[in-house]
């Protein structure tokens, strides 16, 4: 699995998952809102880790910049 994800990718996804668990343990969200940020915010936590996201090749994104790119001289087949 090639990583697709670059550090501020990886950064925002990480400070909105805190937000979301902050603003439930403060109460200001709660029943299937919270449940629902909750799994998103699992989500984003768990690709954050891995580097990948699954949605991206299907969107055509990548944010890693040039790490993946293929190096002069090699050729892959």
């Amino acid at each position: 699995m090639t990583k697709n994800m670059g550090t501020v990718d990886r950064v925002i996804r990480i400070a909105a998952a805190v937000a979301v668990v902050a603003l439930y343990a403060v109460g200001q969200i709660s029943g299937t809102v919270a449940i629902i940020l909750g799994v998103i915010s699992a989500a984003f936590i768990l690709t954050s880790l891995i580097g990948f996201c699954p949605a991206y090749p299907i969107l055509g994104i990548n944010t890693c910049g040039k790490q993946n790119q293929q190096t002069p001289g090699i050729v892959k087949r």
